[in-house]
């Protein structure tokens, strides 16, 4: 089955009791029982619940992968990769990532002993040099966010393979799309559903994948001990967003590629961060693994003002000024300020976040308005 296809009809069959086309919203806790044990698969929603169930194997379906978890957002799906772990095992996780997530690694699991490298990972032998005994995972993001760095996701997983190591990696910002881990031998996929999977600003949850049934058991285990799954209407919203996922990060990239071609020739910009263009860090690795590049871009205006980025987000109109991404609205966003915030400011600049970085979550609007809206902004 073709990845268009999947994403419409992968990992689904027509409800058994009525044929409904949709999986219905199960909105109930819990499932009558014969006998103790006696039951349809199903006993406690925390635990299982079949809305939830098939957008768990649509998950799988399009990542190409055996197990699908959904979460109640991406951080809780981060958080049960890294109960994976005891104190004292190791972590080498790119140094731009998610504010959130370095918010976790390093305000929620360090205290529990748990130690994290944060390196760029544009070759293998920074990530080589920074395994210990004690190292137990890689942590990847690719394209980074903001500054869009590109990971080699096969060369982390040789290197990850060759030390024992397990790989993750957050592909929130490409989607199975564009880039599929697992098949380039990561061990987990990790998605803010929140973003380009639900695709409408309307749902939070998080998604991991697997392929290897042990793995998936521990995770499951996780998920139902701890409880940070997701509800039974947020897993409809989701599933119906898949199925236009395909169609919908055609457009985005399609808009993505004009706008950033637009705002790297623009007199008052410095320097746009976009995958696609040849002179962009990794852009071959980029080409080879991703089937195209993405709506996401950063951008410096010339200068390197911070109340100038800040006046420009704040001219915008048809881009709205708000956190978060992947919807088919544009959005756009100042990471120092907002999805960045709780990175220091020196290491924030360390990889190239400054001040007045810009990110755009390019929508699925007519280019020409989103052209217009940038000019009249920067202008």
């Amino acid at each position: 089955m073709k990845f268009n296809t999947k994403t419409i009809h992968g990992g689904q069959q027509h409800d058994p009791a009525y044929g409904a086309v949709m999986p219905p919203i199960y909105q109930t806790s819990t499932y009558a029982q014969t006998t103790p044990g006696g039951h349809k698969g199903f006993e406690y929603s925390r635990t299982h619940n079949p809305t939830r169930a098939a957008l768990e194997a649509a998950f799988a379906s399009i990542e190409n992968g055996s197990f699908g978890l959904a979460f109640g957002s991406g951080l809780a799906a981060i958080d049960a990769v890294m109960k994976l772990l005891k104190p004292g095992d190791e972590v080498i996780s790119t140094n731009d990532l998610y504010g959130g997530t370095y918010r976790l690694f390093t305000k929620i699991f360090e205290p529990f002993g748990i130690k994290f490298h944060f390196v760029g990972m544009a070759d293998m032998q920074t990530i080589e040099a920074q395994i210990t005994p004690n190292t137990k995972m890689i942590w990847a993001e690719t394209p980074t966010n903001p500054m869009m760095n590109i990971i080699d996701i096969k060369a982390c997983a040789q290197v990850a393979k060759k030390h024992g190591l397990l790989l993750a990696v957050d592909n929130t910002f490409a989607t199975p799309y564009l880039q599929q881990p697992l098949d380039l031998g990561a061990d987990i996929v990790m998605h803010s559903a929140t973003k380009y999977l639900g695709g409408h600003s309307d749902v939070v949850m998080g998604a991991l994948v697997v392929k290897d049934q042990d793995l998936a058991d521990r995770l499951y285990f996780i998920q139902n001990a701890s409880g940070a799954i997701c509800g039974p209407q947020d897993s409809f919203l989701v599933l119906r967003g898949l199925k236009t996922l395909h169609v919908r990060m055609q457009r985005h990239c399609e808009n993505g590629r004009v706008v950033a071609e637009y705002l790297k020739s623009h007199p008052k910009v410095e320097k746009v961060y976009w995958p696609g263009f040849e002179d962009h860090p990794n852009h071959n690795v980029a080409r080879d693994q991703m089937s195209d590049f993405g709506g996401m871009i950063s951008f410096v205006t010339k200068g390197n003002d911070f109340q100038s980025a800040i006046r420009t987000v704040e001219r915008l109109k048809v881009f709205t000024l708000a956190e978060s991404l992947g919807g088919v609205e544009s959005l756009a966003g100042h990471p120092a300020s907002m999805t960045h915030a709780s990175i220091p400011k020196e290491e924030r600049e360390k990889t190239g976040l400054v001040d007045s970085l810009i990110r755009l979550s390019v929508g699925i609007e007519d280019a020409e308005d989103l052209i217009a809206d940038l000019a009249q902004a920067l202008d």
